[in-house]
């Protein structure tokens, strides 16, 4: 390793790539944006992994920035990007991929990973997560905080309601059924409980796509060129969701608040909830009740997207910094640190032999429903990424937020949002 200190944002060759050489150091210094606010466990983890990375590698420093939300972290990156000093590193979300890619803000790992070893590292990732991480075949993000969305439920509720508490509902309707059991009104009519939540704000097209693949249908295309929200299909698992609400009575109608839904559930005002199991430690802490955790059930088929972030390396820093981005990237996602991280968070350890460490094998002993995203990720399909994936995923959001609130019924909603996501990926086919 090139022991060398280069200064990020100096003047880029003509291949975008390499950057000269300025102020001598003891070490390469990567600079890490991490999507979170200042503050928390999390960055308590984080700052303990890159402590020890550093005392195994000495010949890299590693500067981590605390940068806000996914969202509000790859903008503050595409600006470092666009003023000539990127990050070396970050993990944004695995949409992100093709706007980094048509950006020309990151470099592909394969560019990296030449040596057999590298190479069995990149194939060592649940092939569900690199489904979001690959494409024209080259691999421009690396798994690291990744999920899936599982169904959690209250058991104490269930037994109330006369229901088995170690069974969860397998299918659409069965779920109903449930929900129904479980939804309690008081005198008034007023709703003391709700059957079951699946949240409509913040991320609505994540938790929707998990209904379009339980319908069999899928949103979008490999190439990221083309959506296909006007299909019947599409508008038949938003009809679904509109009528949880408004017709069957068992969820709150109109939009859910995303982040209050683990509340809720905490406070027993739902039953059951649909969120990512990025959740699990949260709720493991917070529910002072048994609860169980499940695949989500099935329509036609079961399914649910998968989530999270990866690791970019970024274009426009030198190469000594990439490569220590690189090693950095293998160390953070060697099988101990991803059972670790895993057990920490509630994400999924995001490569099988993770689940064969000790500690995990320990772990899922004691706590079996930590092990039920890694069992659903037969059935996962990529996240919604495309080109220009925000404008195209608003136009969705716009599109169910619509239906939710009553203010267009499902078909047209899904086939404006077809309209608007066709006039911004024309450009791109």
């Amino acid at each position: 390793m090139d022991r060398r200190q280069f200064v990020i944002g100096s003047t880029a060759t003509a291949a975008g790539t390499l950057a000269a050489p300025a102020i001598l150091r003891a070490a390469t210094e990567i600079t890490f944006y991490y999507p979170i606010a200042v503050g928390g466990p999390i960055t308590k983890i984080i700052d303990g992994y890159v402590a020890d990375f550093e005392k195994e590698n000495p010949g890299i420093s590693v500067k981590p920035i605390y940068a806000g939300t996914y969202q509000e972290t790859i903008v503050k990156a595409l600006t470092a990007h666009k003023s000539g000093n990127p990050p070396v590193t970050a993990v944004l979300l695995s949409t992100d991929m093709f706007s980094l890619i048509d950006e020309e803000a990151i470099v592909a790992f394969d560019g990296f990973a030449q040596s057999e070893a590298d190479k069995n590292w990149i194939k060592s990732f649940f092939p569900a997560f690199m489904e979001n991480s690959q494409t024209g075949g080259k691999t421009w993000g690396i798994p690291f905080q990744r999920s899936t969305i599982v169904l959690y439920w209250n058991k104490e509720a269930f037994k109330a309601a006369g229901l088995d508490p170690e069974k969860a509902p397998a299918t659409w309707a069965e779920e109903l059924a449930f929900a129904e059991k479980l939804t309690q009104r008081d005198g008034s009519g007023n709703t003391m409980q709700w059957g079951m939540q699946i949240p409509s704000s913040g991320f609505p097209y994540w938790l929707f796509q998990a209904l379009t693949t339980q319908n069999d249908v899928i949103l979008m295309s490999q190439a990221g060129d083309r959506t296909f929200f006007d299909k019947p299909a599409v508008a038949e698992a938003l009809q679904r969701w509109v009528d949880l609400g408004r017709k069957s009575k068992v969820m709150a109608p109109g939009v859910i608040e995303w982040g209050t839904t683990p509340k809720d559930f905490f406070e027993r005002k739902t039953a059951m909830m649909w969120t990512t199991t990025g959740n699990l430690t949260n709720v493991r802490s917070n529910a002072k009740f048994p609860f169980g955790v499940a695949m989500l059930p099935a329509g036609k088929r079961r399914g649910t997207p998968t989530g999270g972030g990866n690791f970019y390396i970024f274009n426009k820093t030198a190469r000594a910094q990439q490569e220590a981005a690189l090693k950095f990237a293998q160390w953070m996602t060697a099988p101990v640190r991803a059972a670790q991280w895993g057990i920490d968070t509630g994400y999924v350890a995001v490569r099988p032999d993770a689940w064969d460490t000790p500690q995990m094998k320990d772990y899922v002993a004691g706590f079996p429903a930590a092990a039920v995203a890694r069992d659903q990720l037969q059935y996962a399909v990529a996240e919604l990424s495309t080109h220009d994936n925000q404008r195209v995923t608003k136009a969705l959001n716009d599109g169910l937020q619509a239906a939710l609130t009553g203010s267009k019924n499902p078909d047209q909603a899904m086939k404006d949002a077809q309209s608007e996501a066709e006039r911004v990926l024309k450009a791109y086919r």
